[in-house]
C-alpha cells in the first residue's frame, strides 16, 4: 500500500472514529452543548498532543518495530492475506480520538440548563420594628399562645420586643415566596435587612436585636415609614408593603409620619399598623433585687392610636391594636390574608456537568484499543 494511499486511510478512518465517540454526548444532551460554557479550558491545551499520538501510534509505530532481513521475499508474496493487514492503523486512530475524548472531559464542560419559570404569587414587604426603651415593657403571655410554644424560663417575663421577635420569627418563617425586609427604629431608622428570600439569614437577624444596639430615647415613626418606602422604592412586585409594629408615639426624627405615609401611598405601599399594648400603666424591669431576682416598677407609656389609624387609611392598610401575644401573632397574620397576592417569575438558574458524556466514550475507546492490540491485531514479533 502506498504511502499516500494509508494516510487518506488513516484520515478517514480518525474522522469515522471521531463521529461515532460523538454520537452519545450530542444524543443524551443535543441543546445543552449550544452555549455550553468550559470550567477548565486551559486544560484543552491538551488538545495539541493529540495529533502526537495520531502520528506515533500510526506511521512512528512501523519505525520501532523489529525487522528481519531476508534474501528474498518473493514467496511471501503468495502467502494469504487478510483483513487485518488493512486494519493495522485503526489502533492508533482510536488511541489518538481516546485521548481527544478524554481531554475534552476533563476541560469539564458545563451547560446552563433552560431556567425553570416558577409562577408564585408573592409580595415585597417591610417590617419596620419599633427598639425604643417602652419596648422593655412587659407583654405576659402564656407558652401556648406563644409562636412555636417555645419554653419560657422559671419567673421569666417576657417583653414587648420578646414577643415580637417571636411573632416576626414565625411569621418569617411561614414564608414561602415573598420577599422581606426588616426596619428597626429608635430615635432614627435602621435598615437591618432589604428584602430578600434569605429567611434563615433574616430570622437569625431578627434574633439578635436588643433594645441596646440603637439609641431607644425617641420614637421616630415618620423616619422608619420613609426609610421602608425608600427600600421598595425599586420594587417591581404589584403589592407592596409596609408593617408598622410600634407601641409608642411618634416623638422624634426628621420626617413627620404624614408625610412619609404620602411616599409610602405614592409607591402603591400599603400601610398596616400594629399598636402593642395602650396606654394603661405596665410593669417595666427595672434592675435585680437583692437575690438577683427581677425588679418591676410601673410605668405609663404614651401611645398615639389615631396617628396609626390616619396611616393605615391614608394607604389602603389596616389598622391592629394587640394587647397580648396571641393578639400580635393574629394581626400579623391576618395583614397577609387581607392582600391581593401578585405573580412574580422566579427564575431558577441550574447548571450541568457534561464531562461525564465525554469521558464514557474516551474510556471505551482506550478499553478498545488495548483489546484490539492485544487480540485482534496483535503484531509480530
Amino acid at each position: 500500500m502506498s504511502t499516500a494511499k494509508r494516510v487518506i486511510l488513516a484520515v478517514l478512518a480518525t474522522l469515522l472514529i471521531a463521529g461515532a465517540a460523538l454520537v452519545y454526548p450530542w444524543l443524551a444532551r443535543r441543546e445543552a452543548w449550544i452555549g455550553a460554557t468550559w470550567q477548565q479550558p486551559w486544560l484543552l491545551l491538551g488538545l495539541l498532543v493529540v495529533p502526537v499520538v495520531w502520528y506515533w501510534g500510526i506511521f512512528a509505530q512501523d519505525a520501532r518495530k523489529p525487522r528481519l532481513r531476508l534474501g528474498t521475499v518473493s514467496p511471501l508474496l503468495t502467502g494469504p492475506r487478510g483483513i487485518r493487514s488493512h486494519l493495522r492503523d485503526l489502533p492508533g486512530a482510536i488511541r489518538a480520538i481516546a485521548v481527544a475524548m478524554l481531554v475534552l472531559a476533563m476541560g469539564r464542560p458545563v451547560s446552563v440548563l433552560r431556567d425553570q419559570q416558577a409562577d408564585d404569587k408573592g409580595i415585597d414587604i417591610v417590617v419596620a420594628l419599633d427598639l425604643s426603651g417602652s419596648m422593655r415593657a412587659v407583654l405576659d403571655a402564656k407558652q401556648s399562645d406563644l409562636p412555636g410554644a417555645p419554653r419560657i424560663p422559671k419567673n421569666k417575663r417576657l417583653t414587648r420586643l420578646d414577643v415580637a421577635k417571636l411573632v416576626l420569627q414565625d411569621f418569617i418563617g411561614r414564608r414561602r415566596t415573598d420577599r422581606i425586609g426588616v426596619i428597626v427604629f429608635g430615635k432614627a431608622a435602621y435598615v437591618l435587612s432589604p428584602p430578600t428570600m434569605d429567611y434563615p439569614l433574616l430570622s437569625q437577624l431578627v434574633s439578635k436585636m436588643s433594645l441596646s444596639v440603637i439609641d431607644g430615647s425617641g420614637t421616630a415613626i415618620g423616619d422608619a415609614l420613609g426609610t421602608a418606602a425608600a427600600r421598595l422604592r425599586r420594587s417591581d412586585a404589584i403589592s407592596k408593603v409596609i408593617i408598622l409594629i410600634t407601641d409608642g408615639d411618634s416623638n422624634a426624627g426628621s420626617i413627620s409620619p404624614e408625610y412619609a405615609a404620602d411616599l409610602a401611598a405614592g409607591l402603591g405601599a400599603k400601610v398596616h399598623t400594629i399598636q402593642i399594648g395602650t396606654a394603661d400603666e405596665v410593669d417595666v424591669e427595672d434592675g435585680v433585687d437583692l437575690f438577683g431576682q427581677p425588679r418591676y416598677a410601673r410605668q405609663r407609656f404614651p401611645v398615639n392610636p389615631e396617628l396609626l389609624r390616619k396611616i393605615a387609611q391614608k394607604t389602603g392598610g389596616e389598622a391592629y391594636v394587640a394587647t397580648d401575644a396571641k393578639a400580635l401573632s393574629d394581626s400579623m397574620h391576618d395583614v397577609l390574608d387581607t392582600l391581593e397576592k401578585t405573580r412574580f417569575e422566579a427564575s431558577i438558574a441550574s447548571f450541568e456537568d457534561l464531562f461525564p458524556l465525554l469521558l464514557l466514550p474516551g474510556a471505551v475507546l482506550v478499553g478498545l484499543d488495548a483489546l484490539l492490540r492485544a487480540w485482534l491485531l496483535r503484531r509480530f514479533p
